[in-house]
Order: structure tokens, then C-alpha cells, then sequence
């Protein structure tokens, strides 16, 4: 069985152990993320990191999930508290939905029986648009938690979130415009088999950039953590939270990582298929070896959301959302264009020279509105010159800045006045 044909012919006591597993190697894979971002960043500024819960430290997600679980549950008072106790399950169920349609290996025999069944839960032909619905359900959950909050840094944290996730999954849609054009289809096991011979991260080098930059503006992560930037807003809009209710926000963000890993890693990087060399061994892609690889290259992913949050300052509210609008989605436009050009061109085998022109003008069209779409900044009013600097003017004596020229009469203008208040005091 090929492609969806091999989907809906599972028994349904498979299906739920298939459920359960993804579950638990998602809950697994949370604890492991953050000891490994934790070490990780550790070695980054020269940190022991945790290394006493268990062997190298591994059990220090569980001992810290274990004491967050304990801690004090609290509700303010002037919180809609139905709301404020859905929203984080609002927030972590969608997380979990998406790796429904995510493919972790071929077809492969379930041992002990003599049932053949793919490495996915399940598969559609719009698997791919799932995923995008199923992500824009747990902005909610973040809305609704901090308007339910009662409280004015939540409710911020929580319209700065949904501002920046509209902004940035219409970029991260148009981004994967170009795989569904050279895949053909919006299957996940079929974007992966259409990898075969080539990855689609080698081919639309510009597409995967602007994937990888939307999937860390979508996860709320550094330099794009602004919902939760804590020199504005506390923690933004899980301010207000505690215990259990806190731990399932912590959750979401984690899975989240997790599930953007996994698609990038489904378009762009061949999915479950070994990466070259190891490609070259004919065992490499069968079996259940291609859960490795997967495994593997999930956790390339969440190296790099690690990487910059380690060494990327915050950037500004403003910047944020001018380089969504005003570079990435123009950008993920162009490219569209570009690909659809390049890819008739490969399957006609020819092109009229007219339409090829016309291409050609939209596209210089778009580069020429996104050099002034920006717009010029303001210039900052030029100060007047404030003349020869006095370090004694208002009553302390203060190092002039750069540029300052200190006057030649500030010392005998502190004398004069330290001999007038003598005289005045000696009047008296």
C-alpha cells in the first residue's frame, strides 16, 4: 500500500495504542527539551547546568514538573475563573492535534502480528492545511487567558500574541506555497516520498529561511518572545498563573517547538529519510531506522531555537511585526512567483518569452514597492548647542559627556561661591 491508500486500514485498538504512543513521545520529548536547553545554554556561557537529578542531570524536568505541580493553585479575584481554567487546556490540546498527521517512518510490520501499518497516526489530502487550523485554535487559549486574567500585563501579553501569531503564519503559509507546488499535493506522506531523490530544503533554499524565521515568531520564542518579555510585561500572559495551570502553558510552548520542528523537518528535510550518507545503505529508510533520522533532525531544530535564544537580544514590538509585514510576507509573494515561473518552465519543457517578460516586470514591481513600503524614519530633531559645559551648575560636580567642552570659569565660579556663603554666614 502506497501513499493515503495505506491509511484507514488499521484496527482500532491500533489506532489507540498509536495515540497513546505519540502522546507519551511528545510528554517525553517536552522533559527532554528542556534539560537539553538547559545544558545546552549552559555550555554557551560556561555553566555546569543541571547534573544532579539522575544520570547528567535527566531527571531535572521531572523534578522541577513534579514540584510545579505542588505549588499553590491561585485564582485572583477579579478573574472570569470558567475562562481562566480553560484557557491552558485550550492552549495544550491543539499543540498535541497536530502530530496526528505527522509521519515518523514508512510502512512497517507491527511485531507479533501480521499487520503491515504506516509509522502515522492518520493522513489526509489537505494534511498540511490541518496543521495550520489546528495551530491557530491554541492562540485562544493564550487570548482568553489573558483577558480572563483581570489583570492589565496579561491582557497586553495576550493581544501582542495574537497580533504577532496572525502576522507570522501568513508568512509561514506563504512559505510553504513553493513545497505544495514541486510536491504536488498537501499530504504529509506524500511531500516525503516526493523527497526521494532531493530535499525540498536544498531546492527552496528561500522558502525554508522564511519557514524556520516564521516557526520561531509562531512559537513565541527568543528574539521573538515579546508576549512574555518580562522587562514589560512580568511574563506576559500567563502572568497570573500558578501550579498546574502555569505547567500546561509551559507545555503548549514546548510541544509547539516540537510540532514546528517536525513539519520543517516533514517539507524540507526529507522527513523520515536517512540524510546522506547514510542514505546510501538500502536499510537505511526501512524499518523502524527512520524514526532515528526523524528523531534526529527534530532535535537539529530545537538546537536552533536554543542557539538564539542563547545569543539573539530581544527586538523591539515595532521591529517585530515591520519585518512580518514589511519584509517576509513581500518576500514569500516574490518567491511564489519566482517558483511557479521556474516550475513551468521544468514541466512544459519551454516557455513563451511574453509570459516570461510579464513574470519578470510583476516581480521587479514587487522588489521596487518593498524598497519603499518601509518608508524613511524620522530624523531625530538636532538639539541646539548648549555652549560650554559647566560641571558645577547645579550644585555637584559632573564628568562632561562626549562632545562636552567644560568652561574654563567652573572652578573659580565654585570658589566664588563657596567664599560668598563664608561671607554671608560670617554677616550672620
Amino acid at each position: 500500500m502506497n501513499g493515503l491508500s495505506a491509511f484507514g486500514q488499521d484496527p482500532v485498538w491500533l489506532i489507540i495504542v498509536k495515540a497513546v504512543l505519540i502522546f507519551a513521545f511528545l510528554v517525553v520529548l517536552t522533559l527532554f527539551n528542556i534539560w537539553y536547553e538547559r545544558r545546552l545554554v549552559a555550555k554557551m556561557q560556561h555553566r555546569i547546568g543541571p547534573n544532579v537529578h539522575g544520570p547528567f542531570g535527566l531527571l531535572q524536568s521531572l523534578a522541577d514538573g513534579v514540584k510545579l505541580a505542588l505549588k499553590e493553585d491561585i485564582v485572583p479575584k477579579a478573574a472570569d475563573r470558567v475562562v481562566f481554567l480553560l484557557a491552558p487546556i485550550i492552549a495544550v490540546i491543539p499543540a498535541f492535534l497536530t502530530f496526528a498527521v505527522i509521519p515518523f517512518g514508512p510502512v512497517v510490520d507491527v511485531p507479533f502480528t501480521d499487520i503491515s501499518t504506516p509509522l502515522q497516526l492518520t493522513d489526509m489530502p489537505v494534511a498540511v492545511l490541518y496543521i495550520l487550523a489546528i495551530a491557530s485554535i491554541g492562540i485562544y487559549g493564550i487570548v482568553l487567558g489573558g483577558w480572563a486574567s483581570g489583570s492589565t500585563y496579561p491582557l497586553l501579553g495576550g493581544l501582542r500574541s495574537s497580533a504577532q501569531m496572525i502576522s507570522y503564519e501568513v508568512a509561514m503559509g506563504l512559505a510553504l506555497v513553493g513545497v505544495f507546488i514541486y510536491a504536488g499535493s498537501m499530504s504529509t506522506s506524500e511531500i516525503v516520498e516526493a523527497q526521494e531523490r532531493l530535499w525540498f530544503g536544498l531546492i527552496l533554499i528561500p522558502s525554508f529561511v522564511m519557514y524556520v524565521i516564521a516557526m520561531v515568531g509562531e512559537t513565541n520564542r527568543a528574539p521573538f518572545d515579546l508576549p512574555e518579555a518580562e522587562g514589560e510585561l512580568v511574563g506576559g500572559f500567563h502572568t497570573e498563573y500558578s501550579s498546574l495551570k502555569f505547567a500546561l502553558f509551559f507545555l503548549a510552548e514546548y510541544v509547539n517547538m516540537a510540532t514546528v520542528s517536525a513539519v520543517a523537518t516533514t517539507l524540507f528535510l526529507g522527513g523520515w529519510r536517512a540524510p546522506w550518507p547514510l542514505s546510501i545503505w538500502e536499510g537505511a529508510n526501512q524499518g523502524y531506522w527512520p524514526i532515528l533520522w526523524f528523531l534526529l533532525k527534530v532535535i537539529f531544530f530545537i538546537s536552533i531555537f536554543v542557539w538564539l535564544r542563547g545569543t539573539l537580544p530581544r527586538l523591539r514590538y515595532d521591529q517585530f511585526m515591520n519585518f512580518g509585514w514589511k519584509v517576509l510576507i513581500p518576500a514569500g509573494l516574490g518567491w511564489i512567483v519566482a517558483i511557479a515561473v521556474i516550475r513551468m518552465i521544468s514541466l512544459d519543457g519551454g516557455f513563451d518569452r511574453r509570459w516570461l517578460l510579464a513574470a519578470g516586470a510583476v516581480i521587479a514591481v514587487m522588489l521596487i514597492a518593498m524598497l519603499f513600503i518601509g518608508g524613511e524614519e524620522d530624523e531625530e530633531p538636532t538639539a541646539p548647542d548648549p555652549g560650554p559645559f559647566d560641571a558645577f551648575a547645579g550644585g555637584y560636580p559632573v564628568p562632561p559627556l562626549p562632545g562636552q567642552t567644560l568652561t574654563p570659569t567652573s572652578a573659580s565660579a565654585r570658589a566664588t561661591g563657596e567664599t560668598t556663603s563664608q561671607s554671608a554666614e560670617e554677616t550672620h
